[in-house]
Order: C-alpha cells, then structure tokens, then sequence
C-alpha cells in the first residue's frame, strides 16, 4: 500500500499507551467532522469496510466522510481501545447525532484497524448498529468538536 512521505506517529508497534493515544487523536479528528483533515490519516489506498460500504483511496473516503455529515448532524463520537497488537487496535464506540427531522440516535460499533509502518491506517472494517433515542437520553451535549478532557468515557457512562 502507498504511504505519504511524512511518518504519522505514534508508529507500531503500538502498546497500550500509543494505541490509546492514536485512538483519541482519531476520535479528536473525526469530531471535526472535516472529511479531508480525517481523510489524511489514511493511505492513499486505505481500504474500508463501513456498515455494508466497501471503499478504497482517500477521495473515496472524503466522499463517503462528506455524504455521513451531511445526513448525520450534530455528530459527536467517543472512541474506546479495545485491544491492540503489533500493527493493529480494535477499538470500539458510540456516537450521538440526529437527522434532518430531529429524531436523534446514538450509532453503537467496533472498528478494526491496521497500520503501516509509517503510521497512517491502511485498512478499517467497521460494524456499526443505530439505536433511535430520545433528546433526553442524549449523554453527550459538549459543544461541537473535541470531546473535553474531563467528560466522560465509554465504560464510565456504561456504554
């Protein structure tokens, strides 16, 4: 797979400290909701699995990115390590967002990442189930962007 000329640490091999830290720097990505900042973390021929989707290369990637923003507003995501080893992390999450209607979920998944040795993700397979909710079962009402450092994770909201 092609790699871009700039290493994107942390590198594998990941232990349990770099893989969590990769994973908070892609939950801190991906709350920008900027498909091509996102798309950059990626090989120039990551391949994905989303759901049932099936996609190749960093444009695919923004399209897809841009596509999911447009439909799924007011997008806020906590990701979680699961697990890592050598060049891959499991990772799990969940992520709040409402539709054009108003009607909000929170979108429940596991992804399964690996990397090259320069540090850019080359494949990601994600399942993913939604859970239509009520606004006030809503748990995540930081405002738009970075989850904040005090708020809570995953396990602690029992999630």
């Amino acid at each position: 797979m092609s790699t871009p000329e700039n290493p994107r640490p942390p590198l594998p091999p990941f232990t349990p400290e770099t893989a969590a830290q990769k994973v908070r720097m892609a939950e801190d990505a991906w709350n920008t909701r900027n498909p091509e900042k996102v798309a950059l973390a990626y090989t120039r021929d990551s391949v994905w699995r989303n759901r049932a989707e099936f996609l190749s290369g960093r444009e695919a990637i923004v399209q897809f990115l841009t596509r999911k923003w447009a439909r799924e507003l007011d997008y806020r995501l906590i990701k979680e390590l699961w697990a890592c080893h050598g060049n891959r992390i499991a990772v799990r999450f969940a992520y709040e967002w409402r539709d054009d209607s108003g009607h909000w979920f929170r979108s429940y998944g596991n992804e399964n990442w690996e990397f090259d040795a320069h540090g850019f993700m080359q494949r990601r397979m994600a399942s993913i189930n939604d859970l239509p909710i009520a606004e006030s079962d809503r748990k995540y009402h930081w405002p738009l962007g970075r989850r904040p450092d005090g708020h809570p994770t995953l396990s602690e909201l029992g999630l």
